[in-house]
């Protein structure tokens, strides 16, 4: 009896066994990876989230923006005008909740348009000395060598001036004060932090595979910076943006409490609280309390969103 060939469709077989590659559907392809970086954003901001004292932060951060820039709209009133016989009203005379100044101001529409100034200066002078600082760091880090020891004896030299004395140095040198000047003033002071941890960064990512096969295949170095080094530096970047901001406040109420602040009418809260101290003496406590609580709040809650990031994107990235 002779046993003919199987048939081809039988699930049996003779012989080594092979497997075809299985086609996936470019469809497929597409989702796998697109549902991997989901999950993965998915779970840094679950890591923000579980910061109680981030999320706070991040709901005094939103009132603050509301109050200083939607309240002057509900709350109508003038800053420009003075009218001394309104000065140093208390806290719930004549309808003014939280009392007058020396010169007659509404005390909470003076908080508003003096947390306007703060919070556009903070914001603005933490964006250019992180973009700055950032690209002065990066240069150096993936340069090495001469241009390195270059660049960082600048960072080095200037870092070793007092941080208060360059900055009322550059606030006299560049006066009049304007909101621009003021914006300057803080970005040149600031973005030498950035610069040297963007540096410390690069000094390691120049060093992997991507980078290394990069550079063979002839990429350019303003590519390899812009495309490959600081997109994966983006953690340290944004953390120590937040911080920026924190310190870029607290920078100007310094400058506005020593004297060089904005000219009136405008005003921030450095201002304020240096008008405060002035006639805190005379029992004139309203005026102290208010712009020093206001600047604490904001710059503790940006300080707690920094510390959360920097943990959301620390767990993101070891995800990738």
């Amino acid at each position: 009896m002779t046993v003919g060939p199987l048939p081809q469709e039988s699930a049996l077989s003779i012989g080594p066994i092979s497997v075809a590659p299985v086609d996936v559907p470019a469809e497929v392809q597409d989702i796998v990876p697109a549902y991997e970086s989901q999950g993965v954003w998915r779970l840094a901001v679950q890591v923000f989230l579980e910061h109680r004292l981030a999320v706070i932060g991040l709901g005094i951060v939103v009132f603050m923006v509301l109050f200083c820039f939607v309240g002057p709209l509900i709350y109508v009133t003038d800053q420009t005008t003075t009218n001394l016989n309104n000065q140093f009203f208390a806290p719930g005379a004549s309808g003014h909740v939280l009392g007058t100044d020396q010169l007659g101001f509404d005390l909470i529409g003076r908080l508003m348009i003096g947390g306007q100034t703060s919070i556009e200066v903070g914001l603005a002078a933490a964006f250019i000395a992180t973009t700055f600082g950032v690209l002065f760091g990066a240069i150096s880090g993936f340069a090495g060598g001469f241009i390195d020891a270059i660049m960082m004896r600048i960072v080095d030299a200037i870092l070793a001036v007092p941080g208060l004395f360059l900055l009322l140095f550059l606030a006299v040198a560049l006066s009049p004060i304007t909101i621009w000047v003021l914006i300057l003033v803080v970005a040149l002071v600031a973005w030498l932090i950035p610069a040297r941890l963007v540096r410390a960064e690069t000094l390691t990512l120049r060093t992997r595979e991507y980078v290394q096969a990069v550079t063979m295949m002839g990429g350019r170095g303003t590519r390899i910076v812009l495309r490959h080094i600081v997109p994966n530096a983006i953690g340290t970047i944004v953390v120590n943006a937040t911080f920026q901001v924190a310190d870029a406040i607290l920078l100007v109420a310094s400058l506005s409490f020593l004297g060089l602040g904005i000219s009136p009418p405008a005003t921030n809260w450095g201002a304020m609280l240096s008008d405060g101290v002035t006639y805190y003496a005379d029992g004139y406590w309203w005026l102290i309390y208010p712009a020093g609580i206001a600047i604490v709040l904001t710059v503790v809650a940006f300080n707690f969103i920094g510390d959360a990031l920097r943990d959301a994107l620390e767990v993101r990235l070891q995800k990738r």
